[in-house]
């Protein structure tokens, strides 16, 4: 350790995030049933290479040694979710055995003294509430709220951190208007009411599991980017940020912390459809965003890029990198019309993402300045992570991946939040998304985000020159030691 050596407050939690659908597999073992993203990677077109999460890195058989992989990398907590479909299957009766597979998992952590943390919903809505509507319909919520019940019951005794949803962004706009998720609608307005039921569900949850349990660190995470105008000096520029923050931003942090909507970009989407607001104020009924706003003792920060805007085209504009380009896609952002990213010149992963580790040091002072500190709310990064074009090499009969590019990401980020703890931002942990390479929704197989290799013939997992590095900070609790070489 040198004299610059940036420790980590005391208590931090160092771990590493999965969800469900990405890694499990036994799609339809133990009485699971279809969810939306197994009825849509069925779609023709709809995801890379046809791939789907049938058997992705088979870790419900596998479990085990992913838990002893975790243990000897030092891991503090591990964050997964639970698969509605698994447990609730077609939305409907409780699935014991569907259960049984999570009670298995908890212990195995918790013999290895890792942390559980639970996320309730990563997107895997069981394809027969779709059926019914959706995340369109109040219906989704109500029957989310007693999903969570239930795995409360399971798993109350030995979880204490639990996440209500996971990017509710990414399962409203992303999935109900620009299509590029399940289910793959595209509408403004079924976007905007998924985001309401989603958060609806959200209040539920976590004032039912409070009236259960005081004792329970209860949150949600959320997407969240930072928004720059191209050229600060100019109007449209400044306009174009604005919007996307309150596109990607406020509208999730305002109702959970401030119990409205904002008002200015409830009139940017009115002004592109009336409709979708007039839905909207018809679906919201007293009391709904007063549940929305319970108080959360855990803000999740999934941070991954920046958004670089202005409000003419760049002479120069950056490649697509939102969405596989086999795919016919709308723009998440109801109002996108004279949005234009540009470039600015930083590194980019093979998401085609900028990298900016300096921009989460930003985020996690504003949402704390904005949002959390007034609330008494934690803050956790609970995603942050790069795909990058990995080889396997075979080095004195050993299997190695030197993914350099991730190890200076990873240490870049990580290095971020030493910076925002410094500044006074109580952030607590920081989740490495992600543990495995996996099923990367749209992407299929195609892109690896995981810090450990996975060969999806075989199943063998490779610790990448990441995972050891991530080891080597972990054990010194600070982040400037010795580059692993």
């Amino acid at each position: 350790m040198t004299d610059t050596s940036r420790a980590f407050p005391a208590g931090f939690l160092f771990g590493a995030a999965t969800a469900a659908y990405q890694i499990e597999g036994a799609a339809f073992e133990d009485g699971r049933r279809a969810s939306i993203w197994d009825e849509f990677s069925r779609i023709p077109g709809a995801v890379i290479n046809g791939d789907n999460g049938d058997v992705a890195c088979d870790h419900y058989h596998r479990y085990p040694g992913d838990v002893a992989i975790m243990k000897d990398l030092g891991l503090d907590t591990y964050r997964f979710s639970v698969s509605w479909a698994r447990v609730r299957p077609d939305g409907g009766a409780l699935n014991p055995k569907g259960l049984d597979f999570y009670k298995r998992l908890v212990d195995e952590l918790r013999d290895a003294d890792i942390l559980p943390w639970l996320t309730l919903y990563h997107w895997d809505l069981p394809q027969a509430l779709e059926a019914r509507g959706g995340w369109t319909v109040r219906e989704t919520a109500d029957r989310f709220t007693e999903y969570a019940l239930d795995v409360h019951d399971a798993l109350g005794d030995r979880v204490a951190n639990w996440t209500t949803l996971n990017e509710p962004w990414c399962s409203s706009f992303l999935s109900y208007t620009a299509g590029i998720h399940a289910p793959g609608r595209y509408s403004v307005t079924d976007g905007v009411l998924a985001a309401h039921h989603l958060l609806l569900g959200h209040g539920q949850a976590v004032r039912e599991l409070r009236a259960r349990d005081a004792s329970l660190s209860l949150g949600i995470t959320l997407n969240l980017t930072v928004a720059e105008p191209a050229n600060p000096q100019d109007a449209a520029d400044l306009d174009a940020a604005r919007r996307i923050d309150g596109q990607f931003n406020r509208w999730f942090l305002d109702p959970i912390f401030r119990g409205a909507y904002p008002a200015d970009t409830v009139e940017d989407i009115r002004g592109v459809d009336a409709g979708a607001i007039d839905a909207l104020d018809a679906a919201t009924r007293d009391g709904d965003l007063a549940t929305i706003a319970q108080p959360l003792d855990a803000l999740g920060v999934n941070y991954y890029h920046g958004e670089f805007v202005g409000g003419r085209p760049d002479p120069n504009p950056p490649a697509p990198g939102d969405a596989p380009t086999d795919r016919r896609a709308e723009s998440p952002f109801p109002s996108h019309e004279g949005i234009h990213w540009h470039e600015r010149g930083l590194p980019r992963t093979s998401m085609n993402w900028e990298v900016q580790p300096a921009g989460l040091t930003e985020l996690l002072q504003r949402v704390s300045t904005e949002y959390a500190a007034p609330a008494g709310t934690a803050l956790y990064v609970t995603e942050n992570g790069a795909a990058y074009d990995d080889e396997l090499v075979t080095e004195d009969g050993e299997r190695r991946v030197h993914d350099a590019d991730r190890v200076a990401f990873l240490r870049g980020h990580l290095g971020a939040v030493a910076d925002a703890a410094a500044a006074g931002v109580d952030v607590r942990g920081y989740f490495y998304w992600s543990l495995l390479d996996n099923y990367e929704w749209a992407w299929g197989y195609e892109k690896r985000f995981g810090i450990i290799r996975v060969d999806y013939d075989t199943q063998e997992r490779t610790l990448k020159d990441s995972a050891l590095e991530y080891r080597r900070v972990i054990a010194a609790r600070a982040i400037d030691v010795p580059v692993l070489r």
